[in-house]
C-alpha cells in the first residue's frame, strides 16, 4: 500500500504543477528608436525595464535604436536622466514575429524657487561692512574726476588709437607730402647763414664760461 501511495502522489504533485504554471507565450523581436518628444533628436542610453518580465533591463545605444525579445502585451518602463519616464505597453494581437515602435521622451522641467545670495554670512558682519562702506560721489564730482588732467593723459598714454583717428593722421600725412613733394630740401651744412649762428653760439658759449671763473 505505501509503494503504491508514492506513485499516485508523484502524478497528484504534477498535475498541480502544470494547473499553476502559465501557458507558453509567443515571442516577439520588439525593436524602436528613442526621439526627443519637442525636437525629434534620439535620445541616446534610455534605460528599458520590462515591468512583465521580473523587471528585466536592457539599454538602447548612442544613436536611440533599441532592440530585445519581449511578449505580447508586457509593459516596458522608459527613463533617461533629464526626461520623464514614459511607459509603453505592447498589444496583446501582434502578428508576425516582429513589433516596431517610436518612442517619445519628454523632457522633465524642474522650477526651483528663487535664492537670494548676499555676502554676508551674519548680522554683524553686515553691520561691520555697512559701517565702513565709502558713499559713492555724486555725478557731477565724477564727470569732473574723469575730465581731469590726470585722467585724460593717463588714457592718452593707454588708449590704442581708434580707426577714425588712423585714417586721420595718415590722411594729413599723405596731404602734406604731396604738397611738399616738389619742393627742394635744403642741407644745413651748405648754409652759410647756419653756420656762422653756430659760431657765434660757440663763442658765447666760452663768453660765459669765463665770465663764470
Amino acid at each position: 500500500m505505501r509503494y503504491l501511495l508514492i506513485p499516485l502522489l508523484f502524478f497528484f504533485v504534477t498535475g498541480v504543477s502544470a494547473q499553476e504554471r502559465p501557458a507558453d507565450k509567443k515571442l516577439i523581436q520588439f525593436s524602436g528608436i528613442i526621439t526627443d518628444a519637442d525636437s525629434n533628436n534620439v535620445v541616446p542610453y534610455v534605460t528599458i525595464t520590462n515591468l512583465s518580465n521580473n523587471d528585466q533591463m536592457y539599454a538602447a545605444n548612442y544613436k536611440g535604436y533599441f532592440s530585445f525579445i519581449a511578449h505580447p502585451g508586457d509593459s516596458l518602463l522608459y527613463t533617461a536622466v533629464g526626461y520623464s519616464k514614459a511607459t509603453v505597453h505592447l498589444p496583446m494581437n501582434i502578428k508576425g514575429d516582429s513589433y516596431t515602435k517610436m518612442v517619445k521622451l519628454k523632457l522633465e522641467i524642474t522650477y526651483l524657487p528663487t535664492v537670494k545670495i548676499y555676502p554676508w554670512a551674519t548680522v554683524e558682519d553686515f553691520t561691520k561692512d555697512f559701517l565702513s562702506m565709502k558713499i559713492a560721489d555724486d555725478d557731477v564730482e565724477i564727470a569732473k574726476r574723469n575730465l581731469s588732467y590726470s585722467s585724460i593723459n593717463g588714457m592718452m598714454q593707454t588708449l590704442p588709437r581708434d580707426a577714425g583717428e588712423i585714417s586721420n593722421i595718415n590722411w594729413r600725412y599723405n596731404h602734406d607730402r604731396a604738397l611738399n613733394k616738389n619742393m627742394v630740401q635744403t642741407n644745413p651744412l651748405l648754409n652759410p647763414f647756419a653756420w656762422g649762428k653756430l659760431m657765434q653760439l660757440i663763442f658765447n658759449g666760452d663768453k660765459v664760461r669765463k665770465e663764470e671763473n
